[in-house]
């Protein structure tokens, strides 16, 4: 027999998903089974996995060592060191100035990602043991393009996740980017439109009116300097798709300097010359909280920013 007693970082879930983790190599019948024929018991009485945990709960496993052992496997990949710029840090979350190049998550099974650098860097730094992943794996709780940089938040701890991906998923987050676009902007405005995504290409296109799959976007930007043939933008994604403000922008014939994508080859070319730019600038920069509830309510109305790549401050010296 195994005992299992709930922490306050997994407790809050169903027990059926904890099982779900916890014997992550077994069908979710087996699971089932286990628990109809009293093999599996919560607080040594029948249970049907739909139970919510609470910390201090105890789990009792009638099951062989052997059985658990297969069924249980921690997986922790190796990935090459890597030292994070954390922004912030404690008990529940992370906040990490993500470079571009480094994705968000991964995208195939053999990629290192962020949500592998940050449960590297919680095993080294004993905020996290092997043990512990039996049950629960931080992961990030946003996601930002391979090639735009800033702030992504991850969950250290179950409530830090489930929160955090909440406030993300209904946007009372507010999340504030710059960039640098080709041209010259000299007014605020807020532009609309409706986008498709082609998920073949991973690639969107913006249109001016509805047309069938599309979407409805909104795009704030604010000029805060221009010089040249350059213009630093503060941006608010009213709405949040996919390639968004790339794409926007660049409909409007303002694209993101050193975006490849959806951005004017000579002016790309220029900027790589020039100054060395080899991938859009696009930064998330600044995160407000909105009101939290506990245990993450110390974090209500507080502002993190993320300082721009020097990819940034070799035009902005100019």
């Amino acid at each position: 027999m195994r005992l299992l007693t709930v922490s306050d970082n997994e407790s809050g879930q169903r027990l059926d998903k904890l099982l779900s983790k916890y014997l992550n190599l077994a069908g979710k019948s087996f699971i089932y089974k286990m628990m109809r024929k009293k093999n599996i018991v919560l607080n040594d009485k029948k249970c049907d996995g739909s139970e919510k945990l609470a910390a201090g709960d105890e789990i009792k496993l009638y099951l062989a060592e052997e059985t658990i052992e297969k069924f249980s496997q921690i997986k922790v990949q190796k990935v090459k060191k890597k030292k994070l710029d954390i922004i912030y840090e404690d008990d529940h979350i992370l906040l990490i100035n993500k470079p571009a190049g480094m994705l968000s998550q991964k995208a195939r099974d053999t990629d290192e990602s962020l949500v592998e650098y940050v449960i590297d860097y919680l095993l080294d730094s004993n905020a996290l043991t092997k043990e512990n992943l039996r049950s629960f794996r931080p992961s990030v709780c946003n996601r930002l393009d391979r090639n735009t940089s800033g702030l992504v938040a991850a969950g250290k701890s179950l409530p830090g996740l489930q929160i955090m991906a909440e406030v993300f998923k209904d946007r009372s987050i507010h999340k504030y980017y710059q960039c640098i676009v080709a041209g010259k902007l000299r007014d605020k405005q807020t532009i609309n439109g409706y986008l498709t995504k082609d998920e073949r290409t991973n690639q969107v296109t913006i249109h001016e009116t509805e047309i069938d799959g599309s979407v409805p976007i909104l795009t704030e930007y604010e000029p805060l300097a221009y010089h040249g043939p350059y213009t630093l933008l503060k941006v608010t994604l009213i709405t949040g798709r996919s390639h968004q403000i790339r794409a926007h922008l660049a409909s409007i014939g303002h694209p993101v300097v050193g975006d490849y994508k959806y951005g004017i080859k000579s002016v790309n070319d220029e900027a790589k010359k020039k100054y060395g730019i080899t991938s859009q600038l696009l930064h998330s920069y600044q995160i407000v909280f909105p009101p939290l509830p506990e245990p993450l309510a110390y974090l209500s109305g507080k502002t993190y920013t993320a300082p721009l790549p020097d990819t940034f401050n070799r035009i902005l010296k100019s």
